[in-house]
């Protein structure tokens, strides 16, 4: 049956409906979440109506405070693609003075990965490395994810939380285990799914609760 719903109760309904339906479709409960952790799986399910998410999201101990330290803080976030960067909009710099990041588009960086053979997206990333980033956000290319792993690693990027969920058939779930072996403060995705939608989901729900 079609609910007769005001428009700015959408989303408080839905977010009723996940919880009330979230035992019957995972086999768990809410309170078996840290509280924080739930909040953010609970904005994913409402961002894909995939409450099978459940069993492959990963949180490093740290990634949560370490995210919210970096929008307190007023750090940029780079995102992969413009979907991600539309998907979280104006937020982060109207509360907290950080700009949302995107230059996979940049006719420099198209220049650039021309001459080196490598993709626009890490390239991208590189590039974006000395601008103050806080929060990397994958949710298309896995060679942006791998980038920012490897720029870690050699001490050249200090992002405090990388949001990495690329999706797709090539090197994504690959992409995905590194970035949880390295041990970085991240929130993924296992597996081939994941997606802009993703990406920006789990960055609005971090955004509501700074």
């Amino acid at each position: 049956m079609i609910q007769d719903i005001r428009p700015e109760d959408i989303e408080r309904e839905s977010f009723r409906i996940i919880e009330e339906e979230f035992f019957a479709r995972t086999g768990r409960h809410p309170v078996d979440f840290d509280a924080r952790e739930f909040a953010i799986l609970q904005r994913v399910i409402h961002a894909t109506g995939d409450f099978s998410l459940t069993d492959s999201i990963r949180f490093h101990p740290q990634a949560i405070d370490r995210g919210l330290a970096a929008i307190r803080g007023g750090r940029n976030l780079y995102a992969d693609v413009g979907m991600v960067a539309a998907g979280i909009g104006s937020k982060l710099q109207s509360a907290f003075c950080g700009r949302v990041l995107c230059r996979v588009g940049d006719a420099e960086v198209a220049r650039r990965a021309r001459e080196t053979g490598r993709t626009r997206s890490e390239t991208a990333l590189e590039m974006a490395s000395g601008d103050n980033v806080g929060i990397v956000a994958v949710g298309n290319a896995p060679t942006a994810l791998l980038a920012a792993i490897d720029l870690v690693r050699q001490g050249t990027f200090a992002p405090d939380l990388i949001v990495g969920v690329p999706v797709g058939f090539v090197n994504a779930a690959e992409s995905k285990e590194l970035l949880v072996a390295a041990g970085i403060p991240a929130i993924t995705v296992l597996g081939r799914r994941g997606g802009s939608p993703i990406a920006a989901a789990i960055v609005n729900a971090l955004l509501k609760m700074a």
